[in-house]
This record gives C-alpha cells, sequence and structure tokens, in this order.
C-alpha cells in the first residue's frame, strides 16, 4: 500500500491548525490576567481571523475599548476533540496569540503567533502560512462520517483493521475511527491499559464525501484480499485475465 504513495499522506501543520479552527465550537480567551469560555460566539474569516461576539456579561469588551490603541493582547485556546468515544479524546489543542480590535458588534482577533500541539509534539505555523491555508475539505462533515462508521458499521472498522497488521493489533479490545481527512484514516487501537493510533493513508486525496466513500471503498477492498489465503488471492487474479 505504502509503495504508491508519491503525495503527501498527511496534511501540512498549517491545514491541521486552520480545521481544528474551522471545527471548534468553543474557544478560551485569556487577556488582561482573566480567562473565559465562550461557546458558540466566534466565527472564522478567510484569512484566519477570529470574529467573537461576547455576551453582555462579559468583561472582554469593554478591555478592548479600554485597552492601547484599541488593542488588546490575548491568548486564544481551541480543542480538537474526537467526535467518536475513546480514552483521551482531545486530539490536538491549538494556541492563537494576537490582538483583539472592536469591529461594530465584533470583537476581531488576528493572531500573531500560532502552535498546534498534537500527540507527536508541539509545532510553531508561520502566520503567514496560516493565514493562506484554508481548512480540510472534510472537516465539517468529520464528526458526522466518523460517528456514522462507529455506529453503523463497526463490521467495516474490523475490516479495515486487518491492514495495520496483527503486531499493531495484539491485545486489542476495541477499534474506532478516531480521524479522517483528505489524505487518509486513522483508526485507535483500545487496549486494556494502553492504546494505539494507527493510519490508513488514501490512494489519493479526497476533496468531498463522494470522493471519500470511493477512497475507504477502496481501503476495505485492500482489508479484504489481505484476509484472503494467497493462494485463492493467485486464483482471482488469474480468474481476471
Amino acid at each position: 500500500m505504502g509503495d504508491s504513495q508519491t503525495w503527501a499522506a498527511v496534511p501540512g501543520a498549517a491545514q491541521r491548525a486552520r480545521s481544528v479552527l474551522a471545527a471548534a465550537w468553543s474557544c478560551a480567551v485569556t487577556a488582561e490576567g482573566g480567562r473565559e469560555e465562550f461557546v458558540g460566539a466566534h466565527t472564522v474569516d478567510e484569512s484566519g481571523r477570529v470574529h467573537l461576539r461576547p455576551p453582555e456579561d462579559s468583561t472582554l469588551s469593554a478591555s478592548v475599548i479600554c485597552a492601547p490603541r484599541g488593542e488588546l493582547p490575548a491568548v486564544l485556546e481551541f480543542a480538537d476533540v474526537a467526535p467518536v468515544p475513546v480514552r483521551r479524546r482531545i486530539r490536538a489543542r491549538l494556541w492563537l496569540t494576537g490582538r483583539f480590535a472592536g469591529e461594530g458588534e465584533h470583537l476581531v482577533f488576528r493572531p500573531l503567533r500560532v502552535v498546534l500541539r498534537e500527540p507527536s509534539g508541539a509545532v510553531v505555523v508561520d502566520a503567514e502560512e496560516f493565514a493562506a491555508a484554508a481548512p480540510d475539505p472534510l472537516v465539517l462533515a468529520e464528526a458526522r462520517l466518523l460517528t456514522h462508521l462507529a455506529d453503523a458499521h463497526p463490521d467495516a472498522v474490523e475490516r479495515l483493521s486487518r491492514l495495520v497488521g496483527p503486531d499493531s493489533l495484539h491485545g486489542a479490545v476495541c477499534v474506532r475511527p478516531l480521524a479522517v481527512d483528505r489524505h487518509g484514516l486513522t483508526l485507535r487501537i483500545e487496549r486494556v491499559r494502553t492504546y494505539g493510533d494507527l493510519r490508513l493513508p488514501f490512494h489519493a486525496p479526497a476533496d468531498d464525501v463522494a470522493q471519500l466513500t470511493e477512497r475507504v471503498h477502496v481501503l476495505l477492498a485492500q482489508a479484504s484480499a489481505a484476509s484472503c489465503p494467497r493462494a485463492l488471492q493467485r486464483q482471482r487474479a488469474d480468474g481476471d485475465r
């Protein structure tokens, strides 16, 4: 499966950061020594600026108005939470350091520093690359897709796990779909005391749900072939000629 991969099978850090931002429903704001949590109060524009509409009882708006030059330094934190129940559901955290300014009834936050922390470690994302990047095209559909796969097609998840090899499945008690993007599907292998994540790259990027469905069907076909005895695989190959 890996021999045919001639393109990057993992999205870049800037796109991963923008995907976390696009999917997040809440954000935590730290400014002037205080911290507030806002749920469903922000949107994101194409350049990655965050537009926040605080509730009336929030002190953030007043802090921005009273700040020198009307710009308030702040840190925004977003969490990327797996839609399927697994241990340690937070897949990534994103911190944006920058400044708030008032714009009509909204506060507009311009990121100046971007830090993305994933299980593999933290990375500083170039602010210009972050502004120019687009979120993954599947990010807004990911939660629905993964929960449907886990709840309605556990047999398919089990078949997909055959692609990771018997050593990786040693001691596994459950396999769950953890994440999906245009480049691949990640499975969470749950064991009694530990867990591991394994990524199944697609043969080509998927730009929409229809293409994603085709990519998953290809993986399922590969899984079925991998579980067949070799003699039967040769017999099928001979019959296709």
